[in-house]
């Protein structure tokens, strides 16, 4: 059982692709919070279908409905549950490719695990489409961080091998949005939507790279040595679809650095300690420094693609060849931006909670 992320703020998501729906349920959110379903739809909208030559040519609303949890437009302390209903289904492309399992896709990991019982359909559980739940918990988290001053930002920083140059923090905040991409570096911007084109053309796909931020983060999350904030942060962003690797602060370039160089000094300023680099990201020894937590993931590219591959007929037991003829993101590096955002706030709220640092009721 693997549907449910948190320890005292815990997710629950369910639902498939091309079913009824998909939700989330929230449990543990403080009694008292003031929520609206717009509040949850402004996070949704980041994410939906349709906003880039990136993006599939699904058309979802993907209009939030509160079905539990919330009354008076604030949280009652009980189980809060919300859902957005499927409405442009159309799965006749997989049936046609039902036993013969997509390159790339979990189709034939699922198909064996749950002995052909799952939904297929669309990837069903296993499709970036379930993503849209995890914003939705997303959205809970950031209003009940806002009370500690925490801001969660994420941005594109690479698609294709074209990597956008750093930006400060205020032109990340500026610039993310004025792009469908959510790149910062707007001249990178333009040279990756020629690459997405181009690939387009060809039936093809790319995959990226996108940094997570985490500012005012009080020094002290974690719970060492199993529930570190990096290890935490780490499993809910590799719980995203399509992400292959995760790192904070130098990442792996400190395999390459040397002690002098990779360590963090500290000193004071304005009567804080501080640190005056931050190749840790934000976190030493599984706990939070005070620093910006700096998080990136690596997508791979959208294994959905229009070329033939080949594949094998797992009910006939033969070779098989197989062009996917469905609607797919050529890139979803864009709509997951969202995503790694929903699931840093939902990790950073759970701790800040078993830190003592949120009430159970919010006055």
């Amino acid at each position: 059982m693997g549907n449910s992320l948190g320890k005292l703020f815990t997710i629950t998501s369910f639902g498939e692709s091309h079913g009824r729906g998909v939700g989330t349920i929230i449990d543990g959110c403080p009694a008292g919070l003031a929520i609206t379903e717009a509040d949850i739809q402004r996070e949704l909208d980041k994410r939906k279908p349709g906003g880039s030559i990136a993006t599939t040519v699904r058309k979802e609303a993907d209009k939030v409905e509160i079905l539990a949890g919330i009354f008076n437009g604030k949280t009652t302390g009980a189980p809060i549950c919300l859902v957005i209903w499927n409405q442009d289904v159309d799965f006749s492309e997989y049936e046609r490719i039902r036993f013969l399992p997509r390159p790339g896709q979990a189709d034939y990991t699922a198909f064996m695990k749950y002995g052909g019982f799952n939904d297929f359909r669309g990837g069903g559980r296993f499709s970036g489409r379930v993503t849209a739940t995890l914003v939705m918990g997303g959205a809970i988290a950031r209003k009940l961080l806002k009370l500690l001053k925490i801001e969660v930002m994420a941005h594109t920083i690479e698609i294709g091998g074209i990597r956008a140059k750093a930006k400060g923090l205020d032109e990340i905040r500026e610039n993310r949005n004025k792009n469908p991409l959510r790149c910062a570096d707007l001249k990178a911007t333009e040279e990756m939507v020629k690459a997405i084109e181009a690939v387009k053309k060809e039936g093809d796909s790319l995959g990226g790279i996108i940094e997570g931020i985490a500012l005012n983060v009080p020094a002290g999350l974690g719970e060492p040595i199993f529930d570190t904030v990096d290890g935490e942060l780490a499993r809910a962003l590799l719980a995203i679809p399509a992400v292959k690797g995760v790192e904070f602060g130098a990442g792996f370039s400190a395999a390459s650095k040397k002690g002098s160089e990779n360590n963090d000094p500290f000193t004071l300023k304005n009567g804080r300690i501080v640190t005056t680099t931050n190749n840790a990201g934000g976190i030493l020894g599984g706990i939070s420094n005070g620093m910006p937590i700096i998080a990136r993931v690596v997508i791979k590219p959208t294994p959905s693609i229009a070329k033939s591959q080949p594949t094998v007929n797992i009910r006939d037991m033969e070779n098989a060849s197989l062009t996917i003829k469905g609607r797919h993101d050529v890139c979803i590096v864009p709509r997951a931006v969202v995503v790694v955002e929903a699931m840093m706030t939902i990790t950073l709220c759970d701790l800040a909670m078993r830190a003592g640092l949120i009430p159970r009721v919010i006055k």
